[in-house]
């Protein structure tokens, strides 16, 4: 009984990362203009846009895992605001440049490592540059780190995007 549905969840999973040998195959993803529909947010950085690395929800808020999108960039690209929101932090983190914006309805996104002239307060639009991307961070090559917390508890960046597709139940027979 429970192997169907382990199964179901292995072939999402190498659906989203495009790969069975590796969990960080590079995905390229919305190939389109940067704006995206009503309701979505748009993405912080230019088409083609490459995850590197995809969201792996930890099994409890202390667990492994990693809270957040990997975007292939490059050191100094521009990245903007996906939708409006307030600087809630920006600073140092260990080694990392960060910033965070807090958007409507218990959300925020981070973004590391990021150099951004904005501070504490300052209200950004959608569209709005809040910097460009700082060399340092977690990947073995440039990347921009995309963190969504909903409420304190961390989701999957795509679900505002529009990366992640409408899930359909099948019948068992």
């Amino acid at each position: 009984m429970l192997r169907l549905p382990l199964i179901a969840a292995l072939a999402v999973l190498l659906t989203v990362t495009g790969s069975s040998s590796s969990a960080a195959a590079a995905v390229t993803v919305g190939a389109g203009p940067a704006a995206a529909p009503a309701g979505r947010w748009a993405w912080p950085i230019p088409a083609p846009r490459v995850i590197t690395q995809p969201f792996i929800a930890p099994a409890t808020a202390y667990s492994a895992g990693h809270r957040g999108i990997d975007l292939r960039t490059t050191p100094g690209q521009a990245v903007t605001a996906p939708t409006s929101g307030t600087v809630h932090f920006v600073g140092t983190v260990v080694d990392r440049p960060l910033l965070t914006l807090r958007h409507p309805g218990g959300l925020l996104s981070s973004y590391e490592p990021l150099a951004s002239p904005l501070t504490e307060g300052a209200a950004v639009a959608r569209g709005d540059p809040i910097g460009t991307v700082a060399m340092g961070g977690h990947c073995g090559s440039s990347c921009l780190h995309l963190g969504v917390r909903v409420d304190g508890q961390y989701v999957s960046p795509l679900a505002y995007l529009g990366g992640i597709p409408r899930a359909v139940l099948l019948p068992t027979r």
